[in-house]
């Protein structure tokens, strides 16, 4: 019988032992399509099962003490890596990406991931609020604000804290991540978009338009204040863009 090794402290590393959680998660790839690309692989809790779906599978780990131990116990086509995944080239064709995240860099990883090309789907576990916010539960923040219009964020869960060893501090929460097939604002308009998302959530008295949107309404009020006229079916009848 395997035991748990403790995760290395400077590497912010609490590993996922909850056969509930992991089960959960098997489940959420399952339901996508292609490669798969696992982040913040450790002892291979995810990366075996997630071996088991029977498709092309890359797990990254940043500790290669851990990456070495693991590659004995993977079989072909896995392949196991030492890296950084901040760091770590992702594909520009179509994958899946799946990862525990190190709490501490959660929103480091999150705009490496959202900048990235390719993958199709993620599915991520972080702290149980982070996951919620970017879930746009409650209200939406900045970062899920700017990326709605090309990605579905969903909450797929809460995780007790005693699903990791070593036990954090928090709980944590899955998030599922979908790019769309078709955005919701033009490509071409992204920068702009973006930068009108930024200005409602740091302007101070600018009383441009309502946190609480949907993604469909934050593309519509941007293509409203720009002075278009609103496109798309689906699109809320507030004309959420005027100023009240």
């Amino acid at each position: 019988m395997r035991t748990h090794r403790p995760g290395r402290h400077e590497l912010g590393q609490n590993f996922l032992i909850d056969r509930n959680t992991i089960e959960t998660v098997v489940k959420l790839v399952d339901g996508t399509a292609g490669p798969i690309i696992e982040f913040g692989t450790g002892d291979g809790a995810l990366t075996l099962p997630l071996e088991r779906l029977g498709r092309p599978l890359t797990g990254v780990e940043i500790d290669d003490r851990r990456t070495a131990r693991l590659v004995s116990r993977v079989q072909p086509p896995t392949k196991i890596v030492t890296a950084d995944f901040l760091r770590f080239p992702l594909p520009k064709t179509p994958h899946v990406l799946v990862g525990n995240l190190p709490f501490h860099l959660t929103t480091a990883t999150l705009r490496h991931v959202l900048a990235a090309p390719g993958w199709t789907d993620a599915v991520l576990l972080m702290q149980w609020e982070v996951a919620r916010r970017r879930a746009g539960v409650g209200g939406a923040t900045m970062m899920t604000a700017q990326w709605w219009p090309w990605f579905d964020f969903r909450l797929a869960g809460r995780v007790p804290a005693e699903a990791f060893r070593p036990r954090p501090g928090v709980n944590g929460g899955l998030l599922t991540m979908t790019r769309r097939g078709r955005p919701l604002v033009d490509d071409a308009d992204r920068e702009r978009y973006q930068d009108f998302v930024r200005q409602v959530f740091t302007s101070p008295g600018r009383d441009v338009v309502p946190k609480r949107l949907t993604a469909r309404q934050w593309a519509e009020a941007f293509r409203l204040r720009r002075g278009s006229p609103a496109r798309g079916r689906g699109a809320s009848s507030n004309r959420t863009g005027r100023r009240r």
